[in-house]
């Protein structure tokens, strides 16, 4: 009973000083009681429920504090109350050791001053760029009457040391980090671990081919299915190793190799100046974001409260692909630009035909141009491409193995493409990833599985030169006219180590639309990646994308799908799927779709499926006469397919065709079947 009794007044009294009541329990428990719990213990001086607190009224709105009513604050003094840090000691603070193996690989990569590409001045201000660290400023809260204060702000003591966001210890752009958001889920540490300090022999000039390396390149990249005709395509920019091979490439007005910067128009100088992830602050374009208001800065959008702020914070780094520091070395280290420049055409164009396709081709040989030998090559392929106002233009990207009979040579494949689509343009873009020759098959079969006296499937798969290989590409696109429409179809299947592809596009105009195509094909012992960016910012912008993987072996695969909606970008309507298929019980699928709505009048979907095939089709398919292999063949290439029929149809030939992309595309599914005890038998549910 004594217990309970002194709960009660525990309760009692807490309840009474919270609320800020004088309690008169005293007349139910006895006033010596009373009086013996009020000496003791002091009262809270807080309110719930009721308003402010009778101080912060007195003080007009500020926070209220634990000092007498009537004595003043006292406001400590630098150098005398506290000690202020050496922020520049605390830079480096936060890294780690592989975090320093990064920083030291990177700059490896960005070579000595003499070490740049064709862009001139350009390639200078990048360097710059990335070798100036960003400045250790404290966020300072802004006067509640001011248009842009927000509470959402971030600010240290005065004596807290201040450091620069993961990733900028010491560039001015944020490098790969393992722990960061852009490289959670891929194998950072073997990245680094691989030197691409060398650079193709020749960078900067045209190669040039004898008779015979003609007729045995183009034998080769006819017999892949990369190559077309000069009566299949308008145009054609053959690239080897990064190096522009005319004697292989049919220029014209549309279509050329960029070999002087200095000759360039301002706005061409402009478009290539520019980086990814918001490090460019500027919009293409302005967009309207209200009667009377338009907004120029990347920074501000959705401001105050919803504005990602500078792009070298850690908030939006948190959201960023990682791709804007390649994007600056690629400007400082490409040796050839491939320029495609669609003059403005007829609004409501009639005849409904397809254009003939632009073809960009990038064929990387065995030693990646190595003048001698070296522990890795690295090479920068550009492209820019500039749709004008109510034109057409369908464009072919692709990325081919090329036999020259030379070694090996581990090789840094960074890319970088750009493309601005005008007033009622409409752009289709095919990008083909085959490159790195195919994977080793049946690397998740257990050791029992295999014969005795024969080598382990892993263990050849780990030998294999091309698993030491990098394939980097960053795909940027800016709708920025009324109308305009962007179709891109991404088709991943190449052998290489690491493959990492970013597809970011930003629709800044009222009407402007963007169809985006996936499929990423894994297997081996491969680390693949596939971001994509869809950033509604004008008012009555549409999307569609579907993303389709496929994991085998003892591979990772990893997709991150983020659509931003702006406040000025009211009606949107955006849809997304992802949809992976999980081959093996070795593989390990990552999908993280995700959807940022500022708005408030959208239409807006997105999803995210991981499974093996269904067990129900497979059965399906096997009473009808088939056996399990081919009708799971037949499964995995259905899948496939709805994405492969959205390249240039230029591309695609006939399906019995030796050269066709279909023929092509099952030969690397058959490679990634299943074999063995470790294969999934169809547990999961039908996708």
């Amino acid at each position: 009973m004594r217990l309970i009794l002194s709960n009660v007044l525990l309760l009692a009294w807490c309840t009474s000083s919270a609320l800020g009541f004088s309690s008169s329990i005293s007349s139910s428990l006895g006033k010596t009681t009373h009086r013996s719990w009020t000496s003791v213990l002091p009262p809270l001086h807080v309110s719930i429920g009721l308003g402010p607190d009778k101080k912060m009224e007195e003080e007009g709105g500020e926070e209220a504090t634990d000092d007498p009513v009537g004595e003043e604050k006292k406001q400590l003094v630098a150098g005398v109350d506290y000690e202020i840090p050496d922020h520049e000691s605390f830079r480096t603070s936060r890294r780690s050791k592989l975090d320093e193996q990064c920083d030291v690989w990177f700059g490896a990569l960005l070579g000595g001053e003499d070490d740049k590409g064709v862009l001139g001045e350009l390639a200078d201000e990048a360097r710059k760029t990335l070798l100036t660290p960003v400045p250790l400023v404290n966020e300072e809260k802004l006067p509640r009457d001011h248009e842009e204060y927000t509470p959402y702000v971030s600010t240290k003591l005065p004596w807290t040391p201040l450091v620069p966001a993961f990733g900028l210890e010491e560039f001015g752009l944020p490098v790969p980090r393992r722990n960061a958001e852009a490289w959670r889920h891929f194998d950072v540490a073997s990245l680094v671990a691989q030197s691409y300090s060398g650079s193709c022999e020749g960078t900067g000039k045209v190669m040039e081919l004898t008779d015979d390396q003609v007729k045995s390149f183009q034998a080769q990249l006819e017999s892949s299915g990369s190559w077309l005709a000069d009566d299949a395509c308008q145009a054609r920019l053959v690239y080897i190793n990064g190096r522009y091979a005319p004697q292989l490439s049919v220029e014209n007005d549309l279509a050329r190799n960029m070999d002087s910067y200095d000759s360039c128009s301002e706005e061409i100088k402009s478009y290539l100046s520019r980086l990814t992830d918001g490090f460019t602050d500027e919009l293409v374009t302005p967009v309207q974001i209200g009667d009377d208001k338009v907004a120029t800065s990347y920074k501000k959008l959705s401001g105050p409260d919803h504005c990602l702020g500078e792009p070298f914070s850690q908030f939006a780094i948190n959201t960023q692909q990682g791709t804007a520091c390649f994007a600056a070395l690629n400007t400082r280290r490409t040796g050839a630009v491939a320029y495609v420049h669609i003059p403005e055409g007829k609004e409501g164009d009639e005849t409904g035909e397809r254009p003939k396709p632009v073809l960009i081709l990038n064929a990387v040989t065995k030693n990646g141009g190595a003048a001698s030998e070296s522990e890795g090559m690295a090479f920068h392929p550009r492209c820019l491409v500039v749709a004008e106002k109510y034109s057409r233009l369908s464009i072919v990207q692709s990325s081919i193995d090329l036999d020259d009979m030379t070694q090996h040579v581990p090789k840094f494949y960074n890319g970088y493409t750009q493309i601005f689509v005008k007033d009622g343009a409409n752009v289709t873009h095919s990008y083909l990833e085959e490159s790195g020759g195919m994977v080793t098959a049946g690397v998740e079969m257990s050791d029992d599985s295999v014969e005795k006296g024969q080598p382990l499937p892993r263990e050849i798969e780990a030998a294999r030169p091309e698993l030491k290989d990098t394939h980097f590409e960053a795909i940027d696109v800016h709708v920025m006219g009324d109308d305009g429409k962007y179709e891109g179809t991404i088709m991943s299947f190449g052998g290489s180590g690491r493959v990492r592809v970013a597809h970011s596009v930003s629709l800044l105009r009222p009407g402007s639309h963007a169809t985006i195509n996936g499929f990423s094909l894994s297997g081996g012992a491969q680390r693949t990646d596939c971001k994509t960016n869809i950033h509604h910012v004008a008012q009555g912008t549409t999307s569609e994308q579907i993303q389709k993987n496929m994991i085998g072996g003892r591979s990772t695969g990893a997709f991150r799908g983020r659509i931003r909606v702006e406040q000025s970008a009211q009606q949107t309507d955006s849809q997304q799927l992802s949809r992976s298929v999980l081959l093996s019980d070795r593989a390990r699928a990552w999908s993280i779709p995700s959807l940022e709505i500022i708005a408030d009048d959208v239409k807006c979907t997105h999803g995210a499926t991981v499974s093996d095939l269904s067990e129900e089709e497979l059965f399906y398919l096997r009473s009808r006469g088939l056996d399990r292999t081919l009708s799971r063949n037949l499964l995995m290439y259905a899948f496939a397919n709805d994405v492969c029929t959205c390249v240039d149809p230029a591309m695609l030939t006939s399906v019995d065709s030796d050269r066709g992309l279909q023929k092509r595309l099952i030969q690397r599914l058959e490679n990634v079947v299943p074999q063995g005890d470790r294969a999934v038998k169809g547990e999961f549910q039908s996708i």
